[in-house]
């Protein structure tokens, strides 16, 4: 289901439980559009995430790592400054909106209380996360700025008196009320009902009011109906549903109208950071790394094009062959060429005498002639070696490009600084001065680590750095390596040195799945022990070659790589 009221009435029940009480121990700003509280609650830590993403923009605790900038952002330092260390006293939604608040105590610099709300609105492409004096009724400090040229009902800037979002006329469902008993009286059609529903009621997304619908068109007490599908979003039941179509969606309840109910969680945070895993990173791999893809396709874009002239001269150099033809035929019939010829017809001996028309030049003698030819042959044949050995750096190089290209694709966004510095390293990218303190502070990011079925450790390279240094350093030369055949991707690392067949397929699903064939039907994947690898002199990062493979053929699983993933 969207993240409508409904599920926002859920998801606040949820979190009323588990943050109440509870005391700010950090905040951290790791994506622009995102904020992060870690709330020390019952001896436990629970990040909270508060995203004004316009795509997939929620509340919820999440358990999915995030990297955070060298340098805070205002907005981080700005929360930091008002909200370190402040209780959480309530987490209430406004009506059946999409408007969480979080009510906090806290003390100013003077030590006086203070109550403060950090209120979250989840509107699509206008969500934001605001901080308000509830004194003063002013904003402290807004996610994402809106002056008057972009919103003429409110200001959502600081020092502004924050307003709410435009109240729409419906009617709150969970308010004692009996107007659905008239709807389903005049509006008998399915579909035709769950369309007055959504107008009627506040907070309904169109999936819970078809499921509403559903419910009110089934024999029995429509009063006890409606209170039994209100009812679930105050005991949530975190539920993944499979759709007919074999896609997915999330709900805070059985929702048997849209399908079958493939999975539960133990909350509805677990289950958006299940539901949210990929497409979420994706978002904020493309928010992070957007220049460097700018970047790498501007250079694959360069490097194609210069890879169809190169081939096209050494097309045109083959033609060269024809030129030293016509000059030793030249020569060997010379007695036959009168100076003032324009052309003349010579047999061909290289092709059964055949007849060959050449043309001369009238002012030039016969040897002349002849000579020119050679010359001109001599320009093309002295390219094809380097025009050669360009096609080859070329391709070397638009692989590279690719690869990379794919490892962004598949980066979460804690492997997005290390394909930053390596772009870097490699010229394409300028070098910015940063401290020498925080580069050598962070630590390089490993690779991922699976379990196979029978507890054999399989690790997998997200970049070109964990590449080499999973292959040529960690790997012993008994190890197993796998890779995608011709097709960008990560090294892969069985750490046996006598896997079994299903471990080696199972290594081989995850070589498919973290490379540009994941969403192919059949994959070919290469496997050879680590001893048979090695890196040329000079070659790029994450280039090696290799003998002796033998190849299984797969197909990506995404459930195989969930199953095969270390769960705390």
């Amino acid at each position: 289901m969207s993240f409508d009221g409904l599920f926002t009435h859920a998801m606040v029940t949820e979190l009323r439980q588990t943050l109440v009480g509870g005391r700010i121990s950090k905040i951290n700003q790791p994506y622009q559009n995102e904020l992060i509280l870690t709330i020390r609650a019952n001896r436990k830590n629970h990040p909270v995430l508060l995203s004004a993403d316009p795509t997939y923009p929620r509340i919820q605790t999440t358990q999915i790592p995030y990297v955070n900038p060298a340098v805070p952002t205002n907005f981080a330092m700005m929360m930091r400054k008002y909200l370190q260390g402040a209780i959480v006293t309530d987490v209430s939604q406004v009506a059946n909106d999409r408007v969480v608040h979080l009510t906090v105590t806290t003390r100013n610099e003077l030590g006086d209380a203070e109550t403060l709300t950090l209120i979250i609105e989840i509107m699509a492409r206008h969500s934001n996360v605001i901080l308000v004096d509830n004194q003063t009724g002013k904003i402290i400090d807004v996610i994402k700025h809106v002056g008057a040229d972009q919103n003429r009902y409110r200001l959502l800037l600081p020092g502004a008196t924050y307003i709410e979002p435009p109240k729409q006329d419906k009617q709150d469902p969970f308010t004692p009320n009996t107007d659905f008993h008239t709807l389903v009286t005049d509006y008998p059609n399915e579909d035709v009902l769950a369309k007055q529903l959504q107008q009627h009621y506040q907070g309904f997304g169109r999936d819970s009011a078809q499921q509403l619908a559903a419910d009110l068109h089934q024999s029995g007490d429509l009063d006890h109906h409606y209170q039994a599908f209100l009812a679930q979003f105050d005991q949530p039941q975190a539920t993944l549903i499979t759709l007919p179509n074999n896609k997915t969606m999330f709900a805070a309840g059985p929702f048997d109208h849209f399908g079958k109910a493939t999975r539960q969680f133990d909350s509805l945070s677990s289950l958006l950071d299940f539901y949210y895993a990929d497409a979420a990173q994706r978002e904020r791999v493309q928010q992070q790394a957007g220049n460097l893809i700018r970047v790498v396709k501007n250079n694959l874009k360069k490097n194609r094009n210069k890879l169809k002239k190169l081939e096209k001269t050494l097309a045109n150099t083959k033609q060269a062959d024809e030129l030293r033809l016509k000059g030793e035929i030249l020569t060997t019939y010379l007695h036959e060429v009168k100076r003032g010829m324009t052309e003349i017809t010579l047999p061909d001996y290289y092709h059964d005498n055949a007849p060959l028309k050449i043309q001369l030049s009238n002012q030039l003698s016969p040897s002349r002639n002849a000579q020119k030819y050679f010359s001109r042959y001599q320009k093309p044949k002295n390219a094809v070696g380097f025009v050669g050995e360009q096609i080859s750096l070329t391709q070397a190089e638009i692989d590279y490009l690719d690869n990379i290209q794919t490892q962004i694709e598949l980066a979460s966004p804690a492997d997005i600084t290390e394909i930053r510095e390596e772009l870097t390293q490699q010229g394409y990218l300028k070098q910015h001065k940063t401290k020498k303190k925080q580069r050598s502070s962070r630590k390089p990011s490993q690779p991922q680590e699976f379990t196979a079925s029978d507890g054999t450790p399989i690790f997998v390279g997200k970049n070109n750095r964990q590449n080499d240094q999973l292959t040529l350093k960690t790997a012993r030369k008994s190890d197993y390596w796998l890779h995608t055949q011709k097709i960008p991707g990560s090294h892969v690392i069985i750490h046996s040195d006598d896997p079994s067949d299903q471990t080696l397929t199972e290594a081989a699903n995850l070589a498919a799945y973290f490379s540009k064939a994941r969403d192919s039907a059949t994959v070919p994947v290469d496997y050879v022990q680590v001893r048979r690898i090695r890196k040329p002199n000079g070659a790029k990062p994450g280039f090696v070659i290799y003998e002796g493979q033998k190849t299984l053929y797969v197909s990506p699983n995404a459930e195989l790589v969930e199953q095969l993933t270390p769960h705390a």
